[in-house]
């Protein structure tokens, strides 16, 4: 395959994970800082672990935030993974308030504490169901999927996507209901990890990258 594929390596995220479920599917990822490879190359994966608002401040420091925004520009498939999913939107609200780079219009939540009485364990951690939320699944990454597929979690934060048709999946933890994936034109997000669930998140890499 020759298909250039690259995953930002900003000093955060499971960068090797991803790239060796990458390699598993035959494909040659390369991990880049450099924003001329990032304009040329044919998709892009932006992992990330951690804080938001380093996250978001490591991508300044390394000059990403306008390369990655021209490259979601330009049409061709880019992934937000984890927080990388949360990196897509406009502003989090994790340890104060702090822009994202804009491309899906909403906000970055923490889970509440309690759901009708019912507290909430964070972070969210292990296997959780996918619910569609959309008609044009079959044109998503998660095409090939049945619904109620299980994912592995791990976090504190949710998106809140502004456009209801954003909202590619949803999942219910302790009865509070969360965007889980995202779609918007060229670019997808997912707050869970394909890179850790097993051969069906094999399967969510390789429906990206084939197209």
């Amino acid at each position: 395959m020759h298909k250039k594929v690259v995953i930002v390596d900003y000093g955060l995220g499971n960068l090797f994970s991803i790239q060796q479920a990458c390699i598993h599917l035959g494909y040659m990822p390369i991990l880049s800082s450099d924003p001329e490879q990032i304009l040329k190359c044919d998709s892009l994966i932006l992992p990330g672990v951690g804080s938001f608002e380093i996250a978001i401040r490591q991508l300044g420091q390394f000059n990403l935030i306008e390369p990655i925004r021209l490259f979601a520009k330009s049409g061709k498939p880019i992934m937000g993974v984890c927080l990388g999913m949360q990196l897509l939107f406009d502003i989090s609200y994790e340890f104060g308030d702090h822009k994202g780079l804009g491309l899906i219009s909403g906000e970055v939540l923490k889970f509440p504490k309690t759901v009708n009485g019912n507290v909430i364990r964070i972070p969210h951690i292990g296997w959780n169901k996918i619910y569609k939320n959309q008609l044009n699944w079959e044109q998503s990454p998660l095409g090939s999927l049945i619904n109620e597929s299980l994912m592995y979690f791990v976090h504190s934060y949710y998106v809140k996507p502004s456009n209801s048709s954003n909202i590619l999946t949803t999942t219910n933890y302790s009865n509070f209901e969360f965007c889980s994936s995202v779609v918007k034109d060229n670019i997808f997000g997912f707050q869970f990890h394909p890179e850790k669930s097993g051969l069906d998140g094999l399967m969510i890499y390789n429906n990206f990258l084939k197209n």
